[in-house]
């Protein structure tokens, strides 16, 4: 089992900037499946995983961000398209009564035991890297049942509800961490796009204090929690680190720079490659320059980890993901 607080500060003091893309769907294709066979089928998602973990140098595997897996298991009804994420059909919650009867879901609702499939059979792999699993944070989770819009409103009109709300949010997310880490995972990703809506303060209240109940429970030297953050623009960066996560990981919308300056230098921070503007849509010599940029712009900044701002969407074309690591490998060598 990988001690991740070493490992973090060995990412830190090693001189070689390393890269942790958020990828599994250039994986997919490779192995000639598609997106509704690795969200439904544990066995597809690591046969993803394994196979990027062959070709290409990250220095830790990640699983798809799909934000409907808890949602689904609280009882949201899900669409499945066969080259595109789940969606989430409807609305599950539509007032403080329908919180009051929410349950929380165990294990085996939904698709969860399918995603602790995936998670379990990558970390029976035995590749030498960290195994990242990832969860939705609890704002986002509760917006995707009562509808992001709604609970915004909400957040003032009927806060008590909104935070009963969270709390089971919070208590599924806790639980199924418990089973990543129980199953050998060096450590999560939480999605906590939705909280980018908010203030700063709103921020720290509607989503940090229960992302840190995550961190304060499990977070040690063997499990690591990285928050995820893409509708971030600088806003609420002080929320985010009010959880006291092992790292951070930014969106494309927000300064790297100026983002790398505020956050503390025994944190690993990552970003911010845009996924679809840079990875989806540019040639791989655009790429490489693009990723250049950067890299040379964050060079004092011993903490910061190359990644892609989000999950990368399917069809991006292989020579791009080529170039990202070549773009990597050429800044290290200088």
């Amino acid at each position: 089992m990988i001690n991740m607080k070493s490992w973090i500060s060995q990412q830190i003091n090693n001189g070689t900037r390393i890269s942790i893309p958020i990828m599994t769907h250039p994986g997919i294709e490779m192995i000639g499946k598609q997106v509704k066979d690795a969200v439904q089928s544990g066995e597809v998602h690591a046969q993803a995983i394994k196979k990027l973990a062959e070709v290409f140098p990250s220095a830790a595997t990640t699983v798809i961000m799909d934000l409907t897996l808890e949602a689904e298991a609280f009882g949201c009804q899900i669409e499945f398209q066969e080259n595109d994420m789940p969606h989430i059909l409807g609305r599950l919650l539509t007032c403080a009564e329908d919180i009051e009867n929410l349950k929380v879901p165990d294990m085996n609702a939904g698709r969860m035991q399918e995603y602790l499939k995936a998670n379990k059979l990558t970390v029976e792999m035995g590749i030498d890297k960290p195994v990242l699993a990832g969860v939705i944070g609890p704002f986002s989770l509760a917006g995707r049942l009562y509808d992001v819009s709604e609970i915004m409103m909400a957040c003032y009109i009927e806060p008590d509800a909104i935070m009963l709300l969270l709390d089971k949010c919070t208590e599924l997310i806790i639980n199924y961490c418990r089973e990543l880490k129980a199953i050998g995972c060096s450590g999560v990703v939480v999605a906590e796009p939705a909280a980018g809506l908010l203030s700063n303060e709103d921020c720290q209240m509607f989503s940090s204090v229960y992302v840190k109940r995550l961190v304060d429970e499990l977070q040690d030297e063997t499990f690591t929690i990285i928050l995820h953050n893409c509708g971030n623009t600088g806003h609420c960066t002080d929320a985010m680190l009010y959880t006291g996560a092992d790292a951070y990981h930014f969106g494309n919308a927000i300064d790297m720079v100026e983002t790398l300056k505020v956050c503390p230098k025994n944190k690993l921070i990552l970003g911010n490659i845009d996924p679809v503007g840079v990875m989806k849509m540019m040639s791989p010599t655009e790429i490489k320059a693009y990723i250049g940029d950067l890299l040379n712009r964050t060079a004092e900044f011993d903490n910061f980890v190359l990644s892609t701002g989000c999950d990368l969407p399917p069809h991006v074309p292989a020579e791009n993901v080529e170039a990202f690591f070549e773009a990597l490998a050429e800044f290290n060598q200088k």
